[in-house]
């Protein structure tokens, strides 16, 4: 598993906010093969989550690896980690090297199609600790991720996630922003996303 690093990756211009985006971290046949092995290894799971005070269906499938003993909580759920596969700790690897970070866990995301979503949030979980480092990166279909600023309304930004890129996000990005994927009523395949993260 040979990566293409982007020599310069592309750094958004927001304030309050690190992020780095390589559109084209994996070639093309390379993030392929990935997308298949991911989506026909890893053991999915659909938790319930509560919104408004009613119970729904997550819509979306996740699944968490990581070090022994690390649970993560989010939402009201609390999740174990499978122990890492040797896929999970090549793609690591290379999300560390670039990011010159060692990550303890990663929680996959699967959107089956554009009726599968993430709402708006921050990835500012207590055990993240202080800036935490979040590195994304995205295989299958292409979907809109989107950035809000907290205080100010006119800071907005929508970025394509393309399949085999990496989003970094770093610094004081999530105290100062949230972001999502929103659903989408064009007909779309799957997309499996992978969030390195370090749990304290």
């Amino acid at each position: 598993m040979a990566s293409l690093f982007a020599s310069e990756p592309i750094l958004l211009n927001l304030p309050d906010a690190e992020i780095l985006y390589y559109p084209h971290f994996f070639h093309q046949k390379e993030a392929d093969v990935i997308f298949e092995q991911l989506a026909n290894e890893i053991p999915w799971q659909q938790d319930d989550i509560r919104v408004f005070g009613k119970i729904h269906p997550q819509p979306r499938l996740t699944a968490l690896f990581g070090n022994e003993g690390i649970t993560y909580s989010y939402s009201n759920i609390k999740m174990q980690p499978h122990p890492w596969s040797p896929l999970l700790q090549k793609i690591k690897s290379h999300m560390e090297n670039v990011s010159n970070t060692n990550f303890t866990t990663v929680l996959i995301n699967q959107y089956r199609d554009g009726k599968d979503s993430n709402g708006w949030h921050a990835d500012d979980e207590k055990e993240l600790g202080v800036n935490p480092i979040i590195a994304s990166v995205s295989f299958g279909a292409e979907r809109t991720f989107q950035l809000k600023h907290n205080s100010d309304k006119t800071q907005k930004k929508n970025i394509i996630l393309e399949h085999g890129s990496l989003l970094i996000m770093r610094g004081t990005t999530q105290h100062f922003w949230k972001h999502q994927i929103p659903k989408t009523s064009k007909a779309i395949g799957s997309r499996i996303n992978l969030t390195f993260r370090v749990i304290k």
